[in-house]
């Protein structure tokens, strides 16, 4: 028999439900550290008589407070689910939960294990683990530097004095200075760790994928055992929504959106560029459009062609070769 742990993650709090035998439910709130963590297993271990091998724990993505409660599960011999985000929200409003409690969110995602298969979590390599923080830092600096320009070009609209002028200049230079530091970082990570620097070179020979979005879809598919494209291109959210019922059956498919946005916008660049350079991409794009389809909604089938080209080259070790001359 297998028993199914629902455990909603805070940034300092943990809430488990576990469902027992006959549908009952046993609750453990503990704090995020790792002596609430121990607490934890603790107690599943007594609940289960030791048979922690029985038990699935299912926990919702959240930032970064998941991963190390993830990885001691499984060297606990525990199977890991993480489920995206937006599947539990709608798993939960298919039960009749509309408000968010940390005790109900615990339950729907032990419910959401019972009630269906999920994919099983593996810990990510640590050489892959760096390379996602790198990124997420990267991006950090990014975003910031978007701000300060920002602020630079509503001081000068503004006509505010040299030194603020002059003290946004400053701190954009810095954040420049170390947006490059940061990428050298990431280029000379992956160049130390021979599995990450030829999937890297698979991926930049795929025309319309530049070094940054190459970055991005190689952190990806190293950080989930992905079997198939269709599994990529959904979890960035770039696969189709199709609707199937009632009325909604008018409404023409649309692009998921599950995934990261930031992943999505760097995917948008790359078939833009692919569409004007890459001859199997650009013919794609042109046949859908013969066809009829928007030039948004060509376009979002062209980042999920790309999705799948990248896939394809890692998974078969191939550099790209256009089929179309």
């Amino acid at each position: 028999m297998e028993f199914h742990c629902g455990i909603d993650v805070g940034k300092h709090k943990l809430q488990a439900c576990l469902i027992w035998i006959k549908g009952k439910r046993r609750n453990k709130s503990v704090a995020n550290t790792p002596a609430g963590r121990r607490t934890l297993y603790q107690w599943l271990e007594r609940q289960l008589q030791g048979r922690l091998d029985t038990l699935q724990a299912i926990l919702e993505p959240t930032a970064h407070y998941h991963e190390a409660l993830a990885e001691e599960l499984v060297e606990l011999g525990v199977r890991v689910a993480t489920p995206n985000p937006k599947q539990v929200k709608k798993f939960a409003e298919g039960l009749g939960f509309e408000s968010k409690a940390d005790r109900q969110d615990a339950f729907v995602l032990a419910r959401m294990g019972e009630s269906r298969e999920l994919a099983a979590y593996t810990p990510p390599a640590p050489e892959v683990k760096a390379l996602r923080a790198l990124l997420a830092r990267l991006e950090a600096v990014e975003k910031d530097a978007q701000r300060e320009s920002n602020r630079l070009e509503h001081a000068l609209t503004a006509q505010a004095p040299q030194d603020v002028i002059d003290s946004i200049r400053n701190s954009l230079a810095f954040l420049e200075a170390e947006r490059r530091r940061l990428e050298r970082m990431i280029d000379e990570h992956i160049d130390r760790h021979p599995p990450l620097k030829g999937d890297r070179e698979l991926l930049e020979s795929i025309r319309g994928i530049s070094a940054k979005s190459s970055r991005e879809m190689l952190s990806i598919i190293h950080r989930h055992p992905f079997d198939r494209a269709k599994q990529v291109a959904s979890y960035v959210g770039v696969h189709p929504k199709v609707f199937e019922s009632g009325t909604s059956k008018e409404l023409p498919p649309c692009m998921s959106k599950m995934g990261s946005g930031r992943v999505r916008a760097k995917l948008y660049m790359a078939a833009v560029s692919a569409i004007q350079h890459n001859p199997d991409v650009r013919a794609f794009y042109q046949r859908l459009r013969s066809r009829g389809k928007a030039k948004m909604a060509a376009l979002g089938a062209a980042m999920r062609k790309l999705v799948h080209i990248c896939f394809g080259v890692i998974k078969n070790q191939t550099p790209y070769t256009p089929q179309i001359a």
